[in-house]
């Protein structure tokens, strides 16, 4: 029988509680009833809803016990703030396993993608631990330390934030022996007075929690190398590179595409190597570098390295693709309505316009949110990129948007909407046997109603399975 992650009188020990109840012992850890698995522990968070409502609908999915403030039904650990004690089991975890090698990620574009390619090269190492989903906050970090089992061999992390003073507490709490920066642009740039020069600071935080000595995968091509190179030797990080310079410990040659996805040319420690990938955007080749220096950092082959990228497949909503079957042919979704920021929306687009196709490249884009004043100067900035692309059609939804719609010449606009479920018909009524189409867009936006739109065309979703 496996070993208990927590047992109640673990969980007392380590947040300071009292047992309320019989003696448990938990399997997993869960704050949301909707995703929670039967032997996970509860804890009973506050927020729009009071977590302590929700124990007894946890207690009926199969939860073991509850970490809860006030007395609640079935068995818990009791303590003062649930929060603060999500906290401090996250740390528990992290001493007991003392041997653990343990990485971050953070940055503007790409760190979800990065941490779980990471991922499965650990996995394929020995006993891995990863964030799930986008888990990369306040919340998210401590909760995936708090499950992290004691006998995990590497984990990683990813740290995200929308303000200064975010990633600073989470690296401290993680303190990884290796991190990674994948870039630094215009996101969250409202929440920064100073700017892209804010965000760069901000990010510059994960080497707080660096252990001394820790590596420190940087992008050598980012404009704020410099900055987050000194800040990292400051905190006496041994400092490794990715990039398209000479002097790159991981030096990008060539990215060419292929049927599925692309091959990776690159010089990697003096080797060159020649590495296929599942993923189809050019923006890969960095992203590939900065994981296989992480996974040396976190003691992995390279040979685990290279067959966990070869094996790694685009996540929903961040470049997966699927042909869409119309009766007279196929047109292939890719669907990238996670998220938008400037740089991403960059990325996409170029890796758009790379693409072969027998008929169009259509773009279906949403607003970018969280770019303060400059918001509509960012949209409307997309018209260049979109035209050095080649791309055919061009569909606009949102008062964001708007900028870039006006910003199009009359041959591209495809159709504009107020909103992302009032433009998803206009698309799927225009999509084509042999056609591309590309959806993107913030989160907060909801391109993923016209990505849903589309694969609700395609004639395979009425056959029985």
């Amino acid at each position: 029988m496996a070993e208990a992650l927590w047992t109640s009188q673990d969980i007392a020990a380590a947040t300071g509680g009292k047992l309320a109840g019989r003696p448990f012992a938990a399997s997993g850890v869960s704050i949301d009833t909707r995703t929670l698995e039967p032997g996970d522990l509860f804890v009973a968070l506050g927020g729009v809803r009071d977590g302590h409502e929700f124990v007894e609908q946890a207690m009926a999915k199969g939860a073991v016990g509850a970490l809860a403030s006030r007395q609640v039904f079935g068995s818990a650990v009791m303590i003062d703030d649930p929060f603060k004690a999500l906290e401090r089991l996250g740390i528990a975890a992290r001493e007991r396993a003392s041997t653990t090698r343990r990485g971050a990620v953070t940055g503007s574009v790409g760190k979800t993608s990065v941490t779980q390619a990471i991922a499965a090269g650990l996995s394929l190492a020995g006993r891995a631990h990863a964030s799930v989903n986008s888990y990369n906050n306040h919340i998210g970090v401590p909760l995936t330390l708090a499950r992290m089992p004691r006998d995990t061999e590497r984990a990683i992390f990813e740290i995200g934030m929308n303000h200064a003073g975010e990633i600073g507490p989470l690296s401290r709490m993680v303190q990884p022996h290796a991190v990674a920066v994948t870039n630094v642009g215009p996101v969250h740039v409202e929440n920064f007075p100073d700017g892209e020069t804010g965000v760069a600071t901000a990010k510059a935080e994960i080497f707080e929690g660096l252990s001394r000595g820790g590596v420190a995968v940087l992008n050598a091509d980012d404009p704020w190398f410099s900055l987050l190179r000194d800040a990292a030797v400051k905190a006496g990080a041994e400092v490794r590179t990715f990039g398209r310079g000479e002097g790159c410990d991981a030096r990008l040659i060539d990215v060419r595409g292929r049927a599925q996805g692309a091959v990776i040319e690159a010089r990697f420690n003096g080797e060159d190597l020649e590495v296929p990938i599942l993923q189809s955007g050019a923006h890969w080749g960095l992203n590939s570098l900065a994981v296989l220096l992480m996974l040396e950092a976190l003691d992995v082959e390279l040979a685990d390295g290279l067959a966990a990228l070869a094996s790694f497949e685009p996540l929903a909503g961040r470049g997966a693709e699927r042909c869409v079957r119309l009766a007279g042919g196929g047109f292939t979704l890719v669907d990238e309505s996670y998220n938008a920021n400037p740089v991403s929306m960059a990325a996409a687009i170029a890796t758009l316009g790379a693409r072969s196709t027998a008929g169009r490249r259509i773009a279906a884009l949403t607003d970018m949110l969280e770019l303060g004043a400059e918001a509509p100067a960012y949209h409307a900035a997309l018209a260049q990129p979109l035209a050095q692309a080649g791309v055919d059609l061009v569909f606009c939804a949102g008062p964001l948007m708007k900028s870039l719609w006006d910003a199009l010449p009359p041959t591209r606009r495809g159709g504009y909407a107020e909103t992302a479920a009032a433009l998803a018909p206009r698309v799927a009524q225009v999509a084509e046997p042999g056609d591309v189409v590309m959806v993107k867009g913030s989160n907060g936006s909801k391109a993923g109603a016209i990505a849903a739109a589309l694969t609700a065309l395609d004639v395979r979703s009425g056959e029985a399975g």
